[in-house]
């Protein structure tokens, strides 16, 4: 087991209250009425899987219910940070 930190609560937590959702930061079309239907299906299902540091988007369930974004090595699932939505990371490649 693991804790991770949540930057709305601002404590750590055990991992079983959090959920991962994906990756983070993706932008959404700026004109979904107008995207071709190879745009946006490749918004909706289309992600990377990087070996090595990932951004990722998660919400803490049991807590208090908040999306956030946290940044994560997919090889030593070490959190390298945590941080609110809307917020840019500062751990990158």
């Amino acid at each position: 087991m693991f804790y991770i930190y949540c930057p709305y609560c601002e404590e750590h937590r055990e991992e079983e209250e959090f959920h991962a959702k994906g990756q983070a930061h993706i932008p959404r079309p700026l004109d979904p009425d107008n995207c071709t239907d190879k745009e946006w299906g490749t918004y909706l299902f289309f992600r990377s899987n990087p070996r090595g540091l990932h951004h990722e988007l998660w919400v803490h369930g049991v807590g208090c219910r908040k999306f956030f974004n946290i940044t994560r090595d997919t090889q030593t699932y070490e959190i390298k940070e945590t941080y609110k939505m809307g917020q840019q990371p500062s751990v990158t490649n």
